[in-house]
């Protein structure tokens, strides 16, 4: 897996250098060459070794050989970075097992950033590790003291309310990071740097990889209401552990509307 995620970072590269020919899957969402090639990279490596094997991704979707494996591929996570020339994307890929009428459990990780030539990777009950070298979450106990990373996303925006929470959460901590790779961010929880990161509507080949991440380097991974993560849930909660209840107390209000500073008036301001 490492190796196919390094080879496919290497070919982002040398797409990264060039002129891009961007394609538009709908208002914002980007598709871009290099995209393309690096997905049919991983597929076809994948079908060399393991030809039986189920691969789900962003662009081909499911293909299913009624395997009891399933490969969860993101081949360019952080396309609208990579088409503006802003290097933060990544190489993401998971491998998941399911028996026979039994939920899945995803047994290997692989994330690779080809700008930082860094490889994350995680095994059950082996830990994570970057380029080698176990990683853990961060020992940040408190919400006001911590650093969390969040995303937006690329289409239907008016639809997403993640604008108050990014505000809301500002104003309770060091601040919140927006660079456009939840892969990465996970990533980045997972070797503390971030305290903590929450999303709506990822997909499962967004966070299949990262959570895994997050898990074996100590962390934890919830729904908004706390529950159980799952790949199909769309929500996203991860942090070091230690301040997960904090941030959770502060997601239920938030949706309840109660304690929302309001936003300010760029009016006043301006007076």
């Amino acid at each position: 897996m490492s190796a196919i995620a390094r080879e496919a970072g290497a070919l982002l590269m040398d797409h990264f250098h060039q002129h891009l020919k961007v394609e538009y899957k709908g208002d914002a969402d980007l598709v871009t060459a290099a995209d393309r090639a690096a997905e049919l990279l991983i597929r076809d490596r994948i079908r060399e070794q393991w030809p039986t094997h189920d691969v789900l991704d962003e662009e081909q979707g499911l293909s299913d050989q009624g395997s009891e494996y399933r490969w969860y591929v993101d081949p360019l996570d952080g396309t609208t970075n990579f088409a503006h020339g802003y290097p933060v994307f990544c190489v993401s890929i998971a491998l998941e097992r399911q028996a026979r009428e039994q939920k899945g459990e995803r047994i290997a990780a692989v994330i690779y950033d080809p700008t930082r030539d860094e490889l994350f990777s995680a095994e059950p009950g082996r830990g994570a590790r970057l380029n080698g070298e176990t990683i853990h979450v961060s020992k940040t106990a408190a919400l006001k003291e911590s650093l969390l990373a969040t995303g937006f996303p690329s289409h239907k925006r008016h639809k997403n309310p993640n604008i108050y929470f990014y505000h809301q959460i500002t104003l309770r901590t060091h601040g919140v990071r927006r660079a456009g790779s939840a892969a990465l961010d996970l990533c980045n929880v997972a070797a503390g740097r971030y305290d903590g990161f929450w999303e709506f509507n990822l997909n499962p080949w967004d966070t299949a990889a990262g959570v895994l991440m997050v898990e074996e380097a100590g962390g934890e991974v919830t729904r908004f209401d706390g529950s159980p993560f799952e790949l199909n849930s769309r929500e996203t909660v991860a942090s070091n552990g230690l301040l997960h209840e904090a941030l959770l107390a502060e997601f239920k209000e938030i949706f309840a509307g109660r304690g929302m500073e309001p936003l300010p008036d760029p009016r006043e301001y301006k007076r």
